[in-house]
């Protein structure tokens, strides 16, 4: 590859800065753990600073074991699948179907152009409910209409949904 040629895709809006844990106090926001404290400390943040935040609270738990969950069901059900962990399951159902990916143009030698994706973080604290629910629903009927069109994206949606421990 040489340069690349860089069309601008929806989802290049969603990249994100670091985020930190808080801890809702009155009147405020403290570190949630004593990492984040030692991680605010060595970015020179003090108290008194002035800083820009955007409040999100975390995708529920049950919706982050859930992708866990859909990625063993797709290792153990679907025949060259078996020998990923789930967090590879998901990484190649994304850079297949394309959902939660990041999408560039690049300019090869000989002036082809490829198009690259890049999954996008699916962890717990990089997507809200609403997105990781979009995301998930998609591969569900990526995986509906690749490998088991026998099933609708929402039956294969309730499997994995019945297998996710409280």
């Amino acid at each position: 590859m040489t340069t690349a040629a860089r069309k601008p895709h929806p989802a290049a809006a969603k990249r994100r800065p670091k985020r930190f844990p808080l801890r809702v106090i009155k009147g405020g926001f403290a570190p949630a753990d004593r990492i984040t404290q030692s991680i605010l400390r060595d970015r020179g943040y003090h108290v008194g600073d002035i800083v820009f935040a955007e409040i999100r609270k975390p995708r529920r738990p049950r919706f982050h074991r859930l992708a866990h969950v859909f990625g063993g069901m797709v290792a153990e059900n679907i025949e060259g699948f078996e020998n990923l962990d789930n967090h590879r399951v998901l990484k190649r159902l994304q850079w297949e179907s394309g959902i939660g990916c990041d999408e560039m143009r690049v300019q090869l030698d000989g002036g082809a152009q490829a198009l690259v994706r890049a999954p996008q973080s699916l962890g717990f604290e990089s997507m809200d409910d609403g997105e990781f629910r979009e995301v998930f629903l998609g591969l569900c009927r990526h995986v509906s209409h690749r490998y088991w069109p026998a099933l609708t994206a929402e039956q294969i949606a309730d499997m994995a949904e019945a297998m996710v421990d409280e």
